[in-house]
């Protein structure tokens, strides 16, 4: 499980290292450059993902600290997690930008500590380390996207988004249950064209429905950075189709998605 880790850990080293090189370089006014989330500027994404990885700490490391944040959630659901990324925003961009690269390094430590086997509570159903690093990895990505967005820069595209498929196949059932569906029984076969032209499968080769496709294109559906009609994806199956219609592979209750283009 260690080396599982050590690579997911490495892979959001590097994408986190990546969109931190993007925002250090903006000035005060480019950190206000409005993004795709209503009323999120590029200070609210990062401090998002600054005060996220920070939560997450105290949820490997301080029972009590989490506590107290699952408290403050439970009080306002709809708010909390929209108040605290803009809460962050109030101070200087380099202090911020000073604050997610000090919580990206506490997060990797809290991490390796773990003991192999065990969970960390969370939002959703508690993880394990490397679930939790593949979680965060996956935010971070979906988060640069918008940012890359606001400012019409192309983000990179790497096979570094198996980390992002792989937890959009694992959440299938969620997306279901979260919308107040039954999940189907039956698992999809599910064919995944990556970046570099590499096939990645999951399911059995005789499941009855089919997901077949664009990797980076799952990626954004269920990261619901992509309307589900923008996609190349093609479903052979009515929960096959349903679920590409309600992917979602982040905590919480069902967001918007995107208008389609």
């Amino acid at each position: 499980m260690k080396s599982v880790l050590d690579g997911v850990i490495a892979d959001l080293a590097i994408e986190g290292q990546r969109l931190d090189t993007v925002v250090a370089a903006l000035d005060a006014d480019g950190w206000r450059t409005p993004t795709t989330a209503a009323g999120w500027d590029i200070a609210a994404q990062i401090s998002h993902l600054a005060w996220t990885d920070e939560v997450a700490v105290a949820a490997a490391t301080d029972k009590a600290a989490w506590d107290e944040v699952v408290t403050e959630a439970i009080a306002d659901p709809g708010g909390y997690i929209d108040a605290e990324a803009l809460a962050g925003t109030l101070v200087e961009p380099g202090e911020l930008l000073l604050r997610w690269r000090a919580a990206r390094g506490d997060l990797v430590e809290a991490l390796r500590a773990q003991p192999d086997g065990q969970k960390i509570p969370w939002f959703g159903p508690p993880m394990s380390a490397a679930s939790m690093a593949t979680a965060r990895f996956m935010e971070t990505w979906a988060h640069s996207l918008d940012v890359h967005e606001a400012l019409g820069v192309e983000p990179e595209i790497t096979d570094r988004i198996r980390h992002v498929a792989h937890l959009a196949v694992r959440t299938r059932n969620f997306s279901f249950v979260t919308n107040g569906l039954d999940a189907p029984a039956e698992e999809f076969r599910i064919d995944l064209v990556s970046p570099s032209e590499d096939v990645w499968s999951y399911g059995p080769e005789d499941a009855a429905q089919t997901v077949t496709g664009s990797a980076y294109d799952l990626c954004l559906l269920a990261t619901q950075r992509i309307h589900r009609d923008d996609t190349d994806l093609v479903a052979s199956g009515a929960d096959a189709e349903a679920w590409l219609g309600i992917a979602q592979c982040f905590a919480g209750q069902p967001g918007e998605g995107r208008a389609t283009r």
